[in-house]
């Protein structure tokens, strides 16, 4: 009887086959194939659905800012209905106002109830549709009738305008049944409709056509080729028509969206493959003559591999921090060495996550290390329960934790892992039995692909926590390859930065503010360069960030004000003497203790007026740490200096501080001012701002004005202040006097004064 062969002796008698090199290289092209083709279709899947959501954006984004020029028809319309005796003259006061806010009518008119047009804004231009019978067709008639006896809002659809062009017009009746006196109508052009709510948003990237029934009833074509084969359609939802957007993207939009990934999928997997059968041909000529060799030193391999085991379990029990009961560095360390190396037999991917609490040095501080050192318990407790054969946590010191997943199999084992960390901290953590909500940071590496060793690993994962961090809080980024020069730079700025101050390389650029009452310019903010030596000129949003992290920005912050109150000093006795200057602090800034006394110091220094001094704080710094900040404002409200809030509206929702703290001047962020001219919730929010800070007595300055539109509209609604490149971008000391004196008004706006 033939004995059956173990199933390992013949995987291996059928691995030492000449053939075997070839399959796997075989196989390796069939999977590179099948990668690509499917890396092909998911891009074109996920083309399709941005294009989807590009559409659903554009089409929803026209219907709101079409049924806002409604709404505003229908208003006018209940205004005739309660005023039906109105006399034109205020109809078309009326009418003329609408057409200044919505610069997308061609015209607006009252029909009588016969359809005939009586009234109409502006007659220039619209002349030809005077007297005109709307109900030109027995369809127009039966669905103006029928809006008329239902008080209903009926739209005409495309249609040819009477002014010329193409056009559509919305029929807004005045009252219904016996009671209805007509329709306000609302007659837009195509091409300008199209020009103030479609082009914006489209950018050039697709062409559009507009659907009646199905049929194109105005089409906007791209400024390049568009690829036919992606397209899509969505439904827009208005009354009383059938419209549909259809949306076709451009060569150039869809090519970026596409990668070289599946190319070089392709290429990699193909490489792979070679290598691969190379190194199986090299394999079985070495199995040929180690077979035994291999087995026995396989044999002493476990015999090590659980020794180790053995030794790491006995050396974990004195490798705990004492603090959290977790790993310290040092065991941490060496475990992940070791999870390294066994990761290397079996080929598999270990993830490493550094983490780092937000906020945590500033809770620290202001609350007492009793309670760091309890907040970091509580902390290690929930992360301790992440825990298992596969899943290490140690604490690294500080406010820093790491967690090592031994065995990842996918990307997508990390994510999950990071969602369970996100998770240990949903819950507030109660101490000294008041809740605190606190967040992490955290930065991932994963080997063999982010690291070669545990000390690369670690090093990547701190990258990339630091560059998680520039993002924001409560959030994580993986290593990529361009993170570490990122970070070398980052690092010789940081050793530069050590040394900017004491060879007085900082210097102050001045804004002005133009006060829009008097025309003239009462004060200017203070904006802080670096001149260095080699790279020039260094923005603040590359070094600030790191003074910060360093603990160098309230160092930096003195200088300002230092540089500031000899800046008002050296300008006593000129045309600038009575100039107030604004300086911006930190939050850190604001929690040292001794502000209020350096800042009477310097006054005292370089005999200048508290008042000349203006503190710009923002919202965040505001509301971190409240009494102790409202302690440290009223102090520096007691010298004379004035308080200021800077981007105010970005962040956060709550008005509470303006009643609590003492402040003199609101800036309002540059995001709302951009299109007040234009957007209209853009202009309500940046009105009510106004109004809010005049009835609470406080002044408002406007950000980032760039245009005569924007400055025209913070003067119609009382602004106090404006500040941006359409009056003077920021200039060193020297120049300031020539540019205050030039006049900070654009020519149109000094002619008109």
């Amino acid at each position: 009887m033939r004995l059956k062969r173990p199933l390992s002796v013949v995987l291996v008698h059928h691995f030492m086959r000449p053939v075997f090199p070839a399959i796997i290289l075989l196989t390796f092209l069939g999977i590179a194939t099948a990668l690509k083709l499917g890396l092909d279709s998911e891009e074109d899947a996920q083309i399709r659905q941005t294009l989807a959501s590009e559409t659903e954006s554009l089409a929803r984004r026209t219907e709101q800012d079409f049924l806002n020029h409604v709404i505003a028809l229908r208003r006018m319309a209940s205004r005739l209905e309660q005023q039906p005796d109105m006399p034109r003259e205020t109809w078309s006061q009326d009418a003329r106002n609408y057409l200044e806010d919505f610069q997308t009518f061609q015209a607006i008119e009252w029909i009588d109830r016969n359809f005939v047009i009586q009234w109409m804004e502006p007659l220039e231009g619209n002349t030809e549709a005077q007297g005109f019978n709307v109900a030109f067709s027995e369809e127009r008639l039966e669905e103006l009738t029928r809006a008329q006896q239902q008080g209903s809002l009926d739209i005409s659809g495309v249609i040819s305008l009477t002014q010329g062009g193409s056009g559509l017009v919305v029929y807004a009746p005045v009252g219904a049944g016996a009671d209805n006196n007509g329709f306000i109508a609302g007659v837009f052009r195509m091409e300008r409709l199209a020009d103030t709510l479609i082009i914006p948003h489209i950018r050039g990237n697709f062409s559009l056509e507009l659907l009646e029934e199905g049929d194109v009833a105005f089409s906007l074509p791209a400024q390049a080729a568009t690829q036919n084969r992606f397209s899509h359609t969505t439904a827009a939802n208005l009354p009383s028509v059938q419209w549909a957007v259809r949306v076709k993207p451009t060569q150039e939009w869809v090519e970026r969206y596409r990668s070289n990934w599946p190319w070089a999928t392709f290429l990699s997997m193909l490489a792979l493959g070679l290598l691969v059968s190379l190194t199986t041909l090299l394999v079985q000529l070495v199995l040929k003559r180690n077979q035994d060799l291999l087995r026995t030193r396989r044999d002493l391999e476990e015999e090590i591999d659980q020794r180790i085991a053995i030794q790491h379990d006995l050396e974990r029990l004195a490798s705990t921090d004492t603090l959290t009961g977790l790993a310290n560095r040092r065991f941490f360390m060496e475990d992940l060495e070791h999870t390294l190396l066994q990761a290397d037999r079996h080929m598999r991917q270990v993830g490493l996550i550094m983490m780092d609490l937000d906020r945590f040095q500033m809770l620290n501080d202001s609350l007492g290390h009793h309670f760091g050192d309890e907040l970091l318990a509580m902390v290690s407790g929930r992360l301790d329960q992440l825990s298992d054969e596969r899943i290490m946590v140690g604490y690294s010191g500080g406010d820093e934790f790491m967690v090592c997943q031994q065995h990842v199999d996918d990307i997508d084992d990390v994510i999950h892992l990071l969602g369970q960390i996100k998770g240990c901290f949903a819950e507030p953590f109660e101490i000294h039995n008041e809740k605190h909500h606190v967040t992490a940071t955290m930065g991932v590496a994963v080997y063999p692909q982010s690291g070669v060793d545990a000390d690369i690993l670690l090093r990547n994962a701190d990258i990339a926590l630091y560059r998680a961090k520039e993002q924001g809080r409560n959030t994580y980024q993986f290593y990529t390859e361009g993170m570490q020069e990122r970070e070398v730079r980052r690092l010789e700025l940081d050793n530069d930065l050590s040394e900017a101050l004491a060879r007085n390389q900082f210097e102050l650029y001045f804004q002005p503010q133009l006060d829009l009452a008097t025309s003239q310019s009462s004060s200017v903010e203070a904006l802080i360069r670096w001149n260095h030596p080699e790279r020039g000129l260094v923005p603040p949003v590359e070094f600030i960030p790191l003074a910060e992290e360093s603990g160098r920005i309230t160092e930096i912050g003195r200088w300002v004000i230092r540089a500031a109150c000899q800046q008002i000093r050296q300008w006593q006795g000129t045309a600038l003497e009575n100039l107030r200057i604004a300086v911006n602090i930190s939050g850190r800034e604001l929690g040292e203790a001794d502000l209020p006394e350096y800042l009477a110091q310097c006054f005292d220094e370089y005999q200048v007026r508290p008042q000349q001094l203006e503190i710009e704080l923002t919202e965040e710094s505001f509301i971190e740490n409240v009494k102790h900040n409202h302690e440290q404002m009223r102090r520096i409200s007691q010298l004379g200096v004035h308080l200021a809030i800077d981007d105010f509206g970005v962040g956060y929702s709550s008005l509470g501080y303006l009643r609590d703290f003492t402040v003199d001047l609101l800036k309002i962020d540059r995001s709302f001012i951009t299109d007040v001219a234009r957007r209209h919730d853009d202009a309500i929010i940046t009105r009510a701002v106004i109004n809010l800070a005049h009835n609470l007595g406080i002044r408002v300055v406007a950000e980032g004005v760039e245009t005569e539109e924007q400055l025209e509209f913070l003067k119609q609604h009382r602004c106090d202040m404006a500040q941006g490149y359409l009056m003077s971008r920021p200039v060193p000391a020297g120049k300031l006097p020539d540019v205050i004196a030039g006049g900070l008004l654009p020519v149109s706006q000094q002619q008109h004064h």
